[in-house]
């Protein structure tokens, strides 16, 4: 027999869960508890989740459970507090009184959550506790920019807060998982998902997953303000065909390993406790019935020993990929390649026993799925204290402080891209007569962006508003809407900017145009929003403009009628002001861009580690014709990769290596010289990026390999030095192995990825 209590001391719940259990008549006390930090580990994350204490509970309590007792443990279902997909209507606290729901989301308040945690640790057979997860992509109530926009910092470290200060609010109301940070490269614009990834260089994406990872976790899971980090999607997710969300994915094993899955790999190995997988297929099997994904390489190959989850009804939708029969086969393939939870499809709790009683999943393949969430569950501190993020006194403090919103405005004007600025027009002088017109100027729930978690527009300023607070002649006009044919606002824009000295359009997207579910065949301005630019252009030649959109956009069109561009993405909830930092001069601009412009969206998807192809084209040659290359537009994007504008300028020179030849497996010293040139001070993101001109199979034309931020004050330059290993350098050869190869290697480092100052150097056995 089994006995669950819980201790309570002056009032409050002290959270202890005791196990008492009767086995072959006599009787053994287990004292379920933990306080063991989780440490991040530095290189693989083999055994990192396997301690023998927790091993040794873990055992205690699986020695009591049933076969059904221990699927439902693999079983997650959504609260209606919100809701991100087509929901199973699930009688959920019956099912978590009788032990078959391992873990919840969308539930996101620490009274409603301790509501369920009591139901789960007092009346459930065992008392086993919830893991309460939650979509906490770029904050959860003090919103930051999305993360395309975050990754435009190139800022590590302040990612890293960003993800500390969500963690921090999140587990205030009751969250303790968040389905965070997505790793995956994307290249198309025409995806929606591409606003919460990091863009299409892997390196730069891995290093911004882990930053957030970090963040999330900090150094002790344990802790009440931890919150357990899960990578996604796995694998290849952003490379689906035609930039359409669910869709196929169709590349190489090469083109996976060598592109795709190191950035989930690196965002592992800081520690993330769990991994989500893709919905889409790779090399024709759906990634949550993978073998190959989810055991072979996640975890024999990459030794990682947390949980994996589904994404949302992804196990039912192997019955639309076609690749099982029914919902008893779609069952058996996800548990036996390894899918610890079914996320919503309720296929888990309905088939798996009977797919254990016939024969097609072994019940040690449960067990294995079983203690993978038990052993997380210790390690997050909820077998120690269940009720660890469910106070609701620490709830009506922990959100939108000061120094949270401050950190929304600086990450978002960190975070901005300066991609045009002719003859100075930013910043603006507080004296001008500024007309401020776009469909966008005064919207405050477009600048939280997709996925904004329980954020909402209490204390948001709109562009307008942040406007107004820092310039005393401001003019208003909305123009036009954001879609559609109304042109009679067109009137008053026309009046207003030709009485101003300057006009500030603000245009781009509405938050619902990007995220999940939200790809597009034009990634231009919408027509409306063109023939507003150009009404406003007839009248007035100095019009900046800024654009609020989770994508990069095609602006052909869009440079000729203006004088200056700010990329300001969706800024977050303070973003409004840290825009406005930027225009008024108070912040110089530093963003650079992640992922390229294309001058048309035909040339999509685009990024600048192409592969040079047997006839490469080179504007050197630009009458002939065969050759790899467009008929009427030039191959580059309009914006490369690493682009972005300054206050000032900024001097590249003296790129050397070390010395000439290496051996293999020495490091590789470059420095480079970089000098303010202009008059204010600035920040500037030297990239390095290296190009193996001949290898064992086609390399691409350059890769980015470092980049360090550069701070310089007027006039000043400084060295800065770069240290390649064998590792930056090795790839999947010939034959599939992992490692380096001899020969010439060239370098660039610069401020994008068109850097041209350069050298060269050699590796030799």
């Amino acid at each position: 027999m089994t006995e669950t209590y819980i201790e309570k001391t002056s009032g409050r719940w002290r959270g202890r869960v005791y196990t008492l259990v009767m086995l072959l008549g006599i009787g053994a006390v287990v004292a379920c508890t933990v306080k063991e930090g989780f440490i991040s580990p530095a290189g693989s994350t083999e055994g990192y989740f396997h301690s023998r204490e927790i091993e040794r509970r873990v055992d205690s309590i699986m020695r009591l459970l049933t076969l059904e007792e221990k699927i439902g443990q693999l079983c997650m279902y959504t609260s209606h507090h919100d809701i991100t997909g087509p929901s199973t209507p699930i009688y959920t606290e019956d099912l978590i009184r009788e032990g078959k729901v391992g873990a919840m989301f969308n539930a996101f308040t620490s009274s409603h959550n301790a509501y369920l945690q009591r139901i789960a640790v007092e009346e459930s057979p065992h008392g086993i506790p919830i893991l309460f997860g939650y979509d906490v992509i770029h904050g959860f109530k003090t919103i930051f920019p999305i993360n395309l926009a975050m990754s435009c910092s190139w800022d590590t470290t302040l990612v890293e807060q960003v993800a500390r200060v969500s963690a921090m609010e999140a587990t205030a109301s009751g969250v303790k998982w968040t389905f965070s940070p997505m790793c995956d490269v994307s290249r198309d614009a025409r995806w929606g998902r591409v606003s919460e990834g990091s863009g299409e260089d892997y390196l730069l994406c891995g290093k911004m997953g882990a930053a957030m990872v970090r963040g999330y976790q900090g150094t002790d899971m344990s802790s009440d303000t931890s919150l357990v980090a899960c990578v996604k999607h796995l694998a290849g997710y952003g490379a689906v065909q035609a930039g359409r969300d669910y869709h196929t994915v169709d590349i190489t094993e090469r083109t996976l390993r060598g592109v795709y899955l190191p950035a989930y790999k690196t965002a592992l190995d800081a520690g993330a406790a769990s991994v989500m997988t893709a919905f889409n297929e790779v090399d024709g099997c759906p990634a949550t019935s993978s073998y190959y994904l989810m055991t072979d390489i996640l975890r024999n190959e990459w030794g990682f020993g947390g949980l994996v989850v589904s994404d949302y009804t992804a196990i039912m939708e192997l019955l639309h990929h076609g690749t099982a029969t029914d919902s008893l086969s779609a069952t058996a393939q996800a548990i036996n390649a390894g899918v610890n939870i079914d996320m919503e499809s309720d296929f888990y709790r309905q088939y798996l026993r009977l797919a254990v009683e016939y024969g097609y999943v072994n019940e040690r393949q449960v067990d294995r799925m079983c203690r993978d969430v038990l052993r997380i569950k210790f390690y997050a501190g909820l077998f120690d204290n269940p009720y660890q993020n469910t106070d609701t006194i620490r709830e009506r403090t922990a959100h939108k402080k000061d120094s949270y919103m401050q950190l929304s405005r600086r990450v978002a004007r960190e975070s901005c891209v300066l991609l045009e600025n002719e003859d100075m027009a930013l910043p603006l002088d507080p004296a001008l007569n500024i007309a401020v017109i776009g469909p966008l100027a005064d919207s405050r729930d477009d600048l939280l962006g997709s996925w904004r978690a329980a954020g909402d527009t209490l204390g948001v300023l709109s562009i307008l508003d942040a406007m107004r607070e820092r310039y005393p002649h401001i003019t208003y006009a909305k123009g036009s809407p954001l879609m559609g044919d109304d042109t009679t606002g067109f009137a008053r824009a026309r009046e207003i900017a030709t009485a101003a000295d300057v006009v500030l359009m603000v245009c781009g997207e509405s938050c619902q145009w990007t995220g999940e579910a939200a790809s597009v065949t034009d990634i231009s301005l919408p027509s409306i929003q063109n023939e507003l630019l150009q009404v406003v252009r007839g009248v007035n030649r100095n019009v900046v403009m800024i654009l609020l959109n989770g994508r990069p956009l095609e602006l052909t069109s869009v440079v000729p009628y203006t004088c200056a561009i700010l990329e300001a993405w969706f800024p977050g909830s303070n973003g409004a002001r840290g825009v406005v930092d930027i225009i008024s001069g108070e912040y110089n601009p530093s963003g650079r861009l992640t992922m390229s412009f294309p001058r048309r969206v035909g040339q999509v998807p685009i990024h600048y580690d192409m592969k040079n192809t047997g006839r490469p084209y080179t504007p050197d040659n630009p009458q002939q014709k065969y050759l790899s290359r467009y008929l009427f537009t030039p191959n580059s994007p309009l914006f490369p990769f690493g682009y972005g504008l300054s206050y000032t300028t900024y001097e590249y020179s003296d790129v050397n290596v070390e010395k000439e030849h290496y051996l293999t497996g020495e490091p590789i010293r470059i420095t480079a010289r970089v000098k303010n040139t202009g008059k204010i001070a600035g920040v500037e993101t030297a990239q390095l990026y290296v190009r193996d001109v001949v290898g064992s199979v086609t390399r691409p034309v350059r890769e980015l390999k470092s980049w360090q931020k550069v701070y310089l004050e007027p006039g000043e330059e400084q060295i800065i030095v770069f240290s390649l290993t064998e590792k930056d350098l090795s790839f999947y050869r010939a034959d599939m192995t992992w490692g380096i190869e001899t020969g010439k290697y060239d370098v660039w480092v610069g401020g994008d990825s068109n850097a041209s100052e350069g050298d060269y150097f050699y590796i030799k056995d």
